[in-house]
């Protein structure tokens, strides 16, 4: 087995176990055809290994905070609604109506609430997780790297050690800039 299928081995035993902030149901995962369909929206492809959380484990629910959001379908028990909904309003809302632009191809994937949602560019290899922190005041300042990549961010959530797990220490917060913001607007 390789690291990937250990990895989406641990993911789902933690998603189907763990103690979720709502007492719902996970969804039912994706099937290709929707993912596909959701790449023909966004105007790219997903990453992998965030397709295979979709269509292996469960789309969306799971994770750190409010959890993975749907990426398509209905939205999270929370209201939340679907990363590819969300992502389209987005960019549509900055072009239109002049708000914060929002950097192509970086799909919000998971509600942290506060406004703050983890991220992943879906247009590099390295997958780099973003923080996006709106209440920063100004949208060059409202981007940090989070993890340098999906798979890291999910071994995080596992051991319990990301910035935003309950016992973490004010250090873990200091995030870097994402370096990129301004190339991707």
């Amino acid at each position: 087995m390789d690291d990937t299928e250990q990895l989406l081995t641990a993911v789902a035993k933690t998603a189907h176990t763990a103690p979720r902030w709502v007492k719902h149901a996970l969804p039912a995962t994706l099937p290709a055809e929707d993912v596909a369909r959701a790449e023909a929206a966004l105007g790219f492809t997903l990453p992998p290994l965030l397709t295979a959380l979709h269509t292996r484990i469960a789309n969306g629910g799971f994770g750190p905070a409010y959890g993975l959001l749907p990426l398509t379908g209905d939205p999270a028990p929370d209201g939340e609604h679907p990363a590819v909904a969300q992502y389209l309003a987005h960019r549509r809302s900055a072009n239109q109506d002049g708000e914060w632009p929002w950097p192509e191809g970086v799909l919000p994937i998971c509600s942290l609430g506060c406004g703050m949602y983890s991220c992943v560019d879906c247009l590099t290899d390295r997958t780099t997780v973003l923080l996006f922190e709106p209440n920063a005041g100004e949208p060059q300042h409202a981007w940090y790297v989070e993890q340098p990549d999906l798979a890291s961010w999910l071994r995080t959530w596992l051991d319990g050690a990301g910035w935003y797990a309950e016992d973490a220490d004010d250090e873990a917060m200091d995030l870097k800039p994402w370096p990129d913001y301004n190339d991707r607007i």
